[in-house]
């Protein structure tokens, strides 16, 4: 088992656009059916996989080009310093003053560590300077727990 690491900052407004967030529906839309739905379809079926965008199930990030792993460790606790770094990073960036809390930040981090240890996911977002948003994703990989099905980046 190891974990990937991945970081998304952008506007807010396309963050918002959760179709482009999780995989295309396996059936698409019958032909006769309304022109703006299959367009939509093709779309998203063309740009999931490719988008930088952050999926809705975090597990679908190892489905996204290699190029946006941002660290790969084998050990849980190296992945969650990671995520401590980053959000040490952002930090002053952080729209709102109880984000910015240390105490609640270490704590967050420790969290990660566990989960990350007993082979879930750890994904968190936060505001920035409007109208930014940050996300910041760790995923086991070999197998996932919540999609096994799923293939490593990096294989």
């Amino acid at each position: 088992m190891h974990h990937h690491a991945y970081l998304w900052t952008g506007p807010k407004e396309r963050f918002d656009d959760e179709a482009l967030r999780r995989p295309p529906h396996p059936d698409p839309p019958p032909a006769g059916g309304r022109p703006e739905l299959i367009e939509r379809y093709r779309q998203v079926a063309a740009e999931f996989r490719t988008s930088d965008l952050p999926p809705l199930e975090t597990a679908y990030w190892l489905v996204k080009p290699r190029s946006l792993v941002r660290g790969t460790w084998d050990e849980a606790k190296e992945a969650a310093g990671w995520l401590g770094e980053r959000l040490a990073e952002y930090t002053p960036r952080f729209a709102a003053e109880s984000d910015r809390d240390t105490a609640r930040l270490a704590r967050l981090v420790d969290a990660a560590a566990e989960r990350l240890r007993s082979g879930a996911d750890v994904s968190y977002g936060c505001y920035l300077e409007r109208p930014s948003y940050l996300t910041l994703a760790v995923v086991t990989c070999s197998p996932n727990r919540a999609s096994p099905e799923l293939p490593c980046p990096c294989a």
